[in-house]
């Protein structure tokens, strides 16, 4: 049966011996970031601080440091334990989150007895940022951040409002700023329907709301679609919603923290600089809306997770990347397949998800490919995307030896690199290689919205020659004599490699 909070999916993951509960006191300020990097970059346990050194005496609030991050081998698996979904296999997986996805359930209004978000109600001048642990993440950030919340906001086309992920820098007991950028839905919803009519915009951040909540904010869900009705598709039960103390918003009721506020008109605090997915720091500060909070409700001694960005290989070692893996994914796969595109899998490169993607899918005319990378490129969830590799149908695009050697054999550098030309695809200003000019205004944290990309065919083409190394039943008995000599199995494949059936 799939998890439907947070305590129960940190419940998996200590029933998979993948957590450690840490008693000896450590500080928010860097040390449990620095603790969940060096977990994140060994592929160690999921991080618990018990003890945290702040004023939240009276919350006596928990840190979790990257709790969504997936072993290396198997990102996936601590998603495919929560939802009941297939482990071993990673397309399997993917086919089970994508019927999930084509099955939504609608959620279920809770009262507040029920609903252990209503553990302890605090409104108004009650009601402090600073009683929580929020934790100072990298050296050189602005300030102290709540970087895995899921913001509900109004909107007027779906009856459960509107979800999706945006950082909040805590600038005191009762503001925040968040980073919304333009172009988004919920920010486009501030900037052009609440702040261009003067008034404030009500929202509430969820944290530590659960796996399935988390994914399907992650997700790109159908203008007129609530992703709470997907987020109860993935769980495979309705979603307890409760409503809010100060607004008119429902939330969900297992959260561990709920808070509710308005984001003022016409008002900025600034935000940033961030270390960013790419490991770099992202700045200058500029300014953003800002969080006047009017309420927090919260479980009895709640916990706060938080993502180190950057950690780990090329962004691929924390919450968010296996996220995008893990559920964006999917996700993707089943939009191209609804778009009419013939697609196996389309999946996150696990070591730079937020920049490569790599397409299973044939080729059924001349030019597929060209008008499939198009299509995805000017998808707005793919802004951080560079490059896109498409190999064949029959090959596991979650394995990266696979595509690896699919780009070696079968990608002819005169023919199969294929480049969009510069300055024709929209884009974040976020990559290292970007001018100053292209990064565009910081003020405003937009790009130029245009950029060169591309994508590499590496596709047979045609039948594969005979492989010299013998057929993998030959190399699955070579494995198990060496195994029965007393080889680990360890030995056999390189760190960070999936194997080709998973």
């Amino acid at each position: 049966m799939a998890v439907e909070s947070f305590r129960a999916f940190l419940d998996v993951l200590e029933d998979g011996d993948a957590l450690t509960r840490i008693t000896d006191e450590v500080s928010w300020d860097l040390e449990a970031s620095a603790i969940t990097m060096l977990a994140n970059e060994t592929d160690d346990k999921i991080p618990v601080f018990e003890s945290v050194q702040s004023r939240c005496g009276e919350t006596a609030a928990r840190l979790v440091g990257d709790p969504y991050r997936g072993p290396q081998h198997r990102p996936w698996e601590w998603f495919a334990r929560a939802f009941d979904l297939p482990v071993d296999s990673g397309p399997a997986y993917y086919e089970g989150m994508i019927d999930r996805l084509s099955e939504p359930v609608e959620p279920q209004v809770v009262s507040d007895a029920e609903a252990p978000c209503k553990e302890v109600v605090r409104t108004g001048t009650d009601a402090s940022l600073l009683e929580f642990p929020w934790p100072y993440i990298h050296q050189g950030d602005g300030g102290r951040y709540a970087t895995l919340a899921t913001v509900v906001a109004p909107d007027p086309d779906s009856e459960w409002g509107s979800w999706s992920r945006h950082r909040a820098m805590i600038h005191d007991d009762s503001q925040a700023s968040l980073l919304f950028l333009a172009g988004e839905q919920v920010p486009n919803r501030y900037y052009f329907e609440y702040e261009r009519n003067d008034e404030p915009m009500p929202i509430a951040l969820t944290i530590g709301a659960g796996p399935a909540i988390e994914s399907t904010a992650e997700v790109w869900i159908p203008v007129g679609r609530s992703e709470v009705s997907f987020a109860g598709g993935l769980q495979q039960s309705p979603v307890g919603l409760v409503d809010c103390e100060t607004n008119d918003l429902a939330v969900p009721a297992s959260a561990e923290i709920v808070i509710e506020g308005r984001v003022m008109p016409e008002e900025r605090l600034d935000e940033g600089p961030f270390g960013d997915y790419f490991g770099y720091m992202n700045g200058p500060r500029r300014s953003m809306p800002v969080l006047e909070v009017d309420a927090i409700t919260h479980r009895k001694q709640p916990y706060v997770p938080f993502c180190v960005e950057g950690s780990g290989v090329g962004y691929g070692e924390n919450s968010t990347s296996t996220f995008a893996l893990a559920a964006g994914g999917p996700d993707a796969t089943l939009g191209l397949r609804v778009a009419g595109f013939d697609v196996e899998l389309a999946v996150p490169w696990p070591f730079t998800s937020q920049t490569v993607w790599v397409i299973a899918t044939e080729r059924p005319y001349p030019g597929s490919l060209h008008e499939l990378a198009n299509f995805i490129f000017t998808t707005w969830g793919m802004l951080h995307i560079d490059f896109f590799v498409f190999v064949d149908s029959d090959v596991n695009p979650l394995s990266p030896r696979a595509v690896i050697e699919a780009i070696a054999l079968h990608a002819d550098p005169a023919t199969d690199f294929h480049q969009f030309g510069v300055e024709r695809m929209p884009k974040v200003p976020l990559n290292i290689y970007q001018t100053p000019d292209e990064k565009g205004s910081a003020s405003v944290g937009t790009s130029k919205t245009k950029t060169a990309k591309a994508y590499i065919d590496a596709r047979a083409g045609g039948d594969r020659l005979p492989q010299s190394i013998g057929d993998r039943a030959a190399r699955e008995q070579a494995r198990d004599l060496l195994a029965r000599a007393g080889v680990p199995e360890s030995a056999f494949e390189p760190p960070h490699t999936i194997e080709p059936d998973q």
